[in-house]
């Protein structure tokens, strides 16, 4: 076990979670780009889907407008066990898409069990969701394993889980690069809950910020001071990254639940991917994470978005949580350790594609600065206390990687074997940048 006292005050003030939707909007407010259209699945007739597994879907050649596809059931503690496909229809060309499948072991993201994020009578079971690209026609179809053909047999549950539903997210439009000065209505500050997001960082950048600037490493031990007081021997902390804020990307603040949900400290950093499929450019990145918010949040039922900070394949560092970058901010990354630690999500599929150097050196600096501030070792070991997955039961202490893979806490494929294997460099490198 590595992991540095000389850092011990926390940053984080007191926790704060009001039960509601962010602040509504009034008739002066903007009007936010975006929507989430839920489609019903039904029974798929012989003749179109072959076999006799039980098998749902939905046929809608035109008339959609999304970029983010996935598929919902009601009871989130009811697997999937079976395949779900989707194929789209480009907008721009009129072209369908081959099959692509949706990851549907997805439960090991979210709130850990037995939180009042989890037990939310809004929150859904759910695949991973798919960035498609601009599209107006979807076709979706859900088998279940052969092994459990036949309807319910031995006293098992049926095959598939009830109320299943399409989810087809249109992001809005793009807006202007991440650090304009001024943009569309999605990016402006006219609403509370738009004020108290970014309010939250003005503890490192300025009330409104597109942006949080990159400090060097001086500047930065500079800020550390400003922050904690006088410290006790050199700071191990790198240089503080660029990173995009939820203004920036064009969160709609009015989706989350208001208030913020704080730990005393981030002890660990769990890495992800989002599974979404690698198709969108770095231009896209922005609309994507806000496919991906509105998803975990309009379509699964969670509080905000389950991850503290996004990266993509350039290597752009982007808020997540709200609650303030620098703060440390609970999540629903890696059910059953999101206390006293973050995840961070690489979009984009890796287990068989290799993750881009950007990405991982992304990811690097971005631990080596948080993971500082809170005194912990990127090469260390730590303990965090399990509360309750399918490894660890609630309550058992396990020790783990500073720097951990989602795999190390949840048995899952995530972030991906590819991604996984670069952890080892992220380590040495978050280590070097903190100057260890």
């Amino acid at each position: 076990m590595t992991c540095a006292a000389a850092l011990a005050v926390p940053l984080t003030p007191p926790a704060s979670a009001a039960p509601a939707r962010a602040a509504a909007r009034n008739a002066a407010d903007p009007v936010i780009p975006g929507s989430t259209r839920s489609l019903p699945l039904g029974p798929l007739s012989a003749e179109r889907v072959r076999g006799t597994a039980p098998e749902q879907g939905l046929y809608r050649p035109d008339g959609e407008d999304f970029s983010l596809v996935g598929v919902v059931w009601r009871d989130p503690g009811s697997a999937l066990r079976g395949r779900v496909q989707v194929r789209a229809r480009s907008a721009a060309t009129g072209e369908w898409s081959g099959w692509q499948d949706l990851d549907t072991h997805n439960a090991d993201h979210g709130a850990d069990p037995g939180t009042a994020e989890r037990d939310a009578r809004r929150v859904r079971g759910a695949t991973a969701p798919l960035w498609v690209g601009a599209s107006d026609g979807v076709d979706v179809r859900v088998r279940a394993d052969r092994a459990l053909r036949g309807g319910r047999t031995g006293g098992q549950r049926p095959p598939l889980p009830s109320g299943l539903r399409v989810e087809l997210v249109d992001p809005g439009d793009e807006g202007p690069p991440a650090g304009a000065p001024a943009g569309p209505p999605h990016t402006s500050l006219h609403t509370a809950a738009a004020r108290e997001a970014s309010a939250a960082n003005t503890d490192v950048a300025r009330f409104g910020a597109m942006a949080i600037p990159a400090l060097n490493k001086r500047a930065t031990e500079r800020e550390l001071v400003r922050l904690q007081g006088p410290l006790r021997g050199k700071p191990h902390i790198g240089p503080r990254p660029r990173i995009v804020t939820r203004r920036g990307w064009g969160a709609d603040e009015s989706l989350r639940l208001s208030g913020f949900t704080y730990m005393k400290k981030v002890k660990a950093a769990f890495v992800h991917h989002t599974a979404s499929g690698n198709k969108y450019a770095c231009s896209q990145a922005s609309s994507v994470i806000r496919g991906i918010y509105r998803y975990h949040v309009q379509s699964m039922g969670w509080r905000d978005m389950g991850y503290n900070f996004l990266v993509d394949k350039c290597g752009t560092i982007y808020e997540g949580r709200a609650g303030g970058v620098a703060k440390a901010v609970l999540g629903a990354h890696t059910a059953g350790f999101n206390a006293d630690s973050m995840g961070i999500a690489v979009i984009g599929t890796y287990g068989s594609a290799k993750p881009p150097g950007a990405a991982v050196r992304a990811v690097a600096r971005l631990t080596a600065w948080k993971l500082g501030l809170y005194g912990a070792n990127p090469r260390g070991r730590t303990y965090l206390t399990s509360g309750g997955g399918n490894l660890y039961p609630k309550g058992k202490k396990v020790r783990l990687n500073v720097i951990s893979g989602h795999r190390d806490g949840y048995a899952t494929e995530c972030p991906g074997k590819r991604l996984y294997a670069k952890l080892g460099t992220a380590r040495s490198s978050a280590a070097h940048y903190q100057g260890r």
